[in-house]
């Protein structure tokens, strides 16, 4: 193969690869509140069901 030719195939590989790279990095940078948002909420959930349940009785220490 020529040099010219390799040489254009990998720059047009190199920009599609940044063009995929920027798309998941911009849907990534979109998701993050909305993950954030729920991982906190799960958080508090469990914390409340923690507060909720039933203390369970001390075990004696001999």
């Amino acid at each position: 193969m020529r040099l010219e030719i390799h040489l254009a195939l990998h720059h047009v590989r190199a920009a599609e690869l940044r063009a995929e790279a920027d798309a998941y990095r911009l849907a990534a940078e979109a998701r993050r509140p909305r993950d954030l948002r729920t991982r906190l909420g799960w958080a508090l959930v469990e914390v409340g069901l923690r507060l909720a349940a039933t203390p369970k009785p001390a075990a004696a220490i001999p």
